[in-house]
């Protein structure tokens, strides 16, 4: 099955849109590293090399050259008061190519569905982790679409037991007031009234740190460091 990723992130974008509040601004910002230097040493490849290649990057810890954090997920701890939204009930796609989860890190909202695909040629496996929702561990082989519904919020990891380095992370949201950064660690957070707020940023090996940050009239900026522990 092919997709059009390009309507995808529009489909995504519109499941994580609220309604537009009068005066309601943006909180915008970087996620970046700091710390010691990170091995970038890539993975090697023993099974499958016909569809997966020899080596793979290593994703758990993605940089840009300035320290950007890539695929970690801002938030706000508790949304605006009074604050109204609707989500969209069409799909999220996680897509699995050349024997890698694409995206790594996606946001559904309680209730969504997430469209698993197998674009490659060849047996996958998708077995999640989790503890308020369902565990799954289904085969999945080339062509076929497995619909999963995601009923509670958490953070699911999803592995495929036949490739070992494959991960990703299905974050199920209570509001829409989240972002996964990009590759540069750039979030925004929009339509966010005036007001004080705490940001939560959470990262699949650098673990959780929150920041506080105040809402005028217009966007808010910001600069939230993490790093190992």
């Amino acid at each position: 099955m092919q997709i059009n990723w390009v309507a995808a992130l529009v489909v995504i974008g519109a499941c994580l849109a609220s309604a537009a509040d009068a005066g309601a601004a943006a909180i915008k910002g970087t996620v970046q590293y700091v710390g010691g230097p990170v091995e970038t040493k890539k993975l090697a490849v023993t099974v499958d090399q016909f569809v997966c290649g020899k080596d793979k990057d290593p994703e758990e810890l993605s940089l840009s050259p300035q320290r950007g954090l890539r695929n970690a997920v801002v938030s706000l701890v508790s949304p605006p008061p009074d604050a109204r939204w609707s989500f969209s009930t069409a799909p999220v796609f996680l897509d699995q190519r050349q024997c890698v989860f694409v995206p790594r890190v996606i946001l559904v909202p309680v209730g969504g569905t997430v469209e698993f695909l197998n674009s490659d040629r060849l047996l996958h496996n998708l077995h999640s982790v989790s503890r308020a929702n369902a565990v799954f561990n289904r085969t999945q082989p080339k062509g076929r679409t497995i619909p999963i519904t995601f009923t509670k919020p958490e953070t699911v990891r999803i592995t495929c037991d036949l490739h070992g380095w494959m991960r990703a992370w299905v974050v199920v949201m209570e509001h829409p007031f989240h972002a996964v950064t990009g590759s540069a660690g750039e979030f925004a957070l929009d339509n966010v009234r005036p007001g004080k707020y705490t940001l939560n940023v959470w990262h699949e090996t650098l673990g959780t740190v929150t920041k506080d940050v105040t809402v005028g009239d217009t966007d808010a900026t910001t600069v939230i460091e993490i790093g190992r522990r």
